[in-house]
């Protein structure tokens, strides 16, 4: 088995790793949102920190949404480059994640986990998109 084939699952099943664990998180915000809480909090506060945790984790769907257009057209499904820092990406996202809804991590940490594992790889996706689509280049 190449190297390339064998990245093709393993990026796979990486990004739906994340994205159970970013839906996980999702149905269950409610302890994420208390931990960004004082003790003493009122219903606006949490109201307000529980709208700011819904828009971090609807945006990184739209980065999924992306992500998963990119690589079921073909677009980066056999770039070694994109693979390999999507899977890093992703796999580290996964484990973060991970710790963020267990261990009740304040809501801040989500932004910097947002950033550097979903971010970067969906603007690297977008700019093989125009690339490949835009300006008819050949994807590397």
């Amino acid at each position: 088995m190449s190297v390339i084939s064998s990245l093709v699952p393993a990026r796979f099943l990486t990004l739906t790793a994340h994205l159970v664990v970013v839906i996980t998180i999702f149905w269950s915000r409610e302890n994420n949102v208390r931990a960004c809480l004082p003790l003493d909090f009122t219903q606006e506060e949490y109201n307000a920190e529980d709208m700011r945790l819904v828009v971090a984790l609807s945006v990184t769907l739209g980065l999924f949404f992306i992500e998963f257009v990119g690589f079921f057209s073909g677009v980066s499904m056999f770039n070694k480059s994109q693979s390999l820092l999507s899977i890093a990406a992703h796999c580290s996202a996964s484990v973060c994640l991970s710790f963020y809804a267990f261990q009740k991590w304040e809501c801040w940490t989500y932004w910097f986990i947002f950033a550097f594992c979903s971010g970067i790889p969906a603007f690297v996706e977008i700019i093989l998109f125009i690339a490949v689509f835009g300006l008819k280049k050949k994807p590397l």
